[in-house]
């Protein structure tokens, strides 16, 4: 099944999500590079979001999105085949064209919107629905849908943790390769290719060298975010229907 030709893959994620640790996997194939986050600096100029550190992210990393634009759809650097493509649906504003992103693979990963918004309240103290990435999620989805008249590959966080080599099976399969082990672990420890930012997000995830275990949510969402958390389940069913499963139950 494995093809020597280029292949982008974009992953179009939420945030708190396991993008990173998923970055970590495809970035232990030997046969990929991965980007991270590639909009970040851009979304922030131009949104003027509070995020933590984000002048610095603005300063260190590229803020001119048809540059970024250029880089995701030019040579794979390192000589490698695949080019994996962490991005955030949230960071990709109105003003940016979508005509280049027919020349990827459009993929998205999702998460129970209770469990983000748990974790996300501690980075962004009040969250809108933009900040979820969900509905921007949906509109990529369907533009990728009536684009190549074919439903893109989908998974969800808790499937993933649940079973991490069946389903990245499925969404190697989907994306037309073959899937390797070495996607199920990886060495501990930052990497180059990390953004500036991983110190504020990725506190975590640096110390991992596996998917962790799943483990359910076990605070409820904070009252004030109840109306949000209504919004965001919408969407997030809407994309929910479409994951890869393990069987067709």
């Amino acid at each position: 099944m494995a093809d020597a030709s280029p292949l982008r893959i974009a992953m179009w994620s939420g945030p708190r999500n396991i993008s990173t640790a998923m970055m970590r996997a495809w970035g232990n194939r030997p046969d990929t590079y991965v980007c991270d986050e590639p909009l970040y600096a851009y979304y922030l100029r131009q949104s003027g979001a509070p995020h933590p550190g984000a002048q610095e992210v603005i300063r260190h990393h590229e803020t001119d999105w048809r540059r970024v634009v250029e880089r995701l759809t030019g040579p794979i650097p390192d000589g490698k085949t695949i080019f994996f493509q962490k991005q955030m649906s949230h960071h990709l504003l109105p003003d940016v064209d979508r005509g280049w992103m027919d020349g990827l693979l459009n993929c998205f990963l999702i998460r129970e919107p209770g469990a983000m918004l748990i974790s996300l309240v501690h980075h962004v103290a009040h969250p809108a629905l933009p900040d979820t990435g969900l509905p921007q999620q949906v509109e990529i989805f369907e533009r990728v849908r009536a684009s190549t008249g074919q439903v893109p590959p989908v998974i969800d966080a808790d499937d993933v943790l649940n079973d991490p080599e069946a389903i990245l099976r499925r969404l190697c399969g989907a994306v037309g390769i073959e899937f390797t082990p070495r996607m199920l672990s990886w060495p501990p420890g930052p990497r180059d290719t990390d953004g500036i930012w991983a110190k504020y997000w990725y506190k975590e995830v640096v110390t991992t060298s596996e998917f962790l275990p799943y483990s359910p949510k076990i605070a409820p969402v904070p009252e004030r975010l109840c109306g949000l958390y209504d919004e965001c389940l919408e969407y997030y069913h809407a994309l929910y229907a479409h994951r890869l499963r393990v069987s067709t139950d």
